[in-house]
């Protein structure tokens, strides 16, 4: 079978969606499945390059300055798009459109609905109610987009897919008129490997700051909705309690929001105790995991928590918000803790966690590895997606 993966951007920092998709190349049988990937990057860009997936990208060199800000430029506008997608797609077995909101979406609309290729959308989050609540213009914006764009592609797709139940029924009546069909896949991430001791040592030395001292681990996009402010305000909090122990912040800083956290860990009085190392991959973001003594995610909206299921892979306690949407079986498993997504919360995370002795940290670690091998490893997990891309493609072809 092969598949084509429609995607705004093949940029790791954009985090999960492309690493999902990356993953899944990688973990699938190349004697049954295939995969390319189309995208609105300019093809000179040094991550398009290095992708380890056959990538057209199509798009032109952005623009500096002032002009990066034109709404066409964020929204990523690329007229090469919709062209290549009508003489390319029939090419293959199966389209998933990754991701909503962008000029990528409005592309596949145009080329894919009505049209013979099988397709399937993977919302990835982008329509949990979270994004209306918090972004009230936005999203009436949204509406408009949905009766030209949003709604018809996801409302003629073969399927609409999610990565968890709650996922799912958060995203109904998003937005108007949704009658789409549904199919919750899961998620999954790889399972780590490689030499441990040599990963936390590559990790330390990207770190020097850190030097031995203890830490807990926050990685993944520095954005509002990830909660980062909670996460300082509660260390601040608790801190007195572990002295020995620092937080890393770990990630892209995507909005400008890094200095402004600073600024307020500062005030706190326990800048010294932060390191923010940026975005980290390879060896040092295994050696990450592996040495911290817990991850925690107190996100706003999550609808899986990719990091989450890399950490526990790693053996290590997740502390999460109940938004992070499979909350409900890292608790039922034991590999962490799970509580709302407000500055309580939060300090209840890293209070609950600190009051553990060193024995019943390493049985909830024990834990998190258990349930990261029976629910989220990934060749489990998206045996299920390529069910629901192999019926795809059957039904249409039929």
């Amino acid at each position: 079978m092969l598949i084509l993966h429609v995607i705004a951007s093949v940029d790791p920092r954009h985090g999960g969606p492309i690493e999902g998709v990356l993953q899944q190349a990688a973990n699938r049988s190349s004697e049954t499945f295939s995969s390319h990937i189309v995208c609105l990057d300019a093809p000179d860009e040094a991550f398009v390059a290095a992708c380890p997936v056959k990538t057209f990208a199509l798009g032109a060199a952005k623009p500096s300055g002032w002009r990066a800000k034109a709404p066409w430029v964020k929204y990523g506008y690329q007229p090469k798009l919709v062209a290549w997608l009508r003489a390319n797609v029939a090419r293959y077995d199966v389209v998933v459109v990754n991701g909503l909101w962008n000029y990528a979406t409005l592309a596949a609309r145009r080329a894919l609905v009505r049209g013979r290729t099988p397709y399937v959308v993977f919302t990835h989050g982008m329509l949990d109610p979270w994004f209306k609540t918090t972004y009230p213009l936005k999203s009436a914006l949204k509406q408009l987009f949905w009766l030209v764009c949003e709604g018809p592609l996801l409302n003629n797709a073969g399927a609409v897919l999610f990565t968890t139940e709650d996922e799912r029924v958060a995203s109904r009546g998003a937005f108007w008129p949704y009658r789409v069909r549904e199919r919750v896949v899961g998620y999954g991430a790889a399972d780590v490997g490689g030499d441990a001791a040599a990963q936390q040592a590559a990790f330390r030395a990207a770190l020097p700051a850190l030097g031995a001292r203890r830490y807990l681990l926050y990685l993944s996009r520095i954005h509002p909705k990830k909660g980062v402010d909670l996460l300082i305000d509660a260390f601040a909090r608790e801190a007195s309690a572990a002295p020995d122990l620092d937080l890393v912040v770990a990630g892209p800083d995507q909005v400008g929001w890094r200095r402004r956290l600073e600024a307020r860990a500062q005030a706190l009085g326990v800048a010294s105790r932060i390191h923010w190392p940026g975005m980290v991959a390879g060896d040092v973001k295994s050696g990450a995991y592996r040495g911290c003594e817990a991850f925690v995610l107190p996100s706003h909206q999550e609808n899986f928590g990719l990091v989450v299921a890399e950490a526990m892979a790693a053996g290590r306690p997740v502390l999460i918000s109940d938004k992070v949407q499979i909350w409900r079986e890292v608790a039922a498993g034991g590999g962490g803790f799970a509580e709302p997504d407000d500055a309580g919360g939060t300090a209840r995370l890293l209070r609950r966690f600190l009051a553990l002795s060193a024995d019943e940290r390493a049985v909830m670690g024990a834990a998190a590895r258990a349930t990261f091998l029976d629910r989220f490893e990934m060749r489990k997990a998206f045996a299920v997606l390529d069910r629901t891309l192999e019926e795809v493609s059957h039904a249409r072809a039929c």
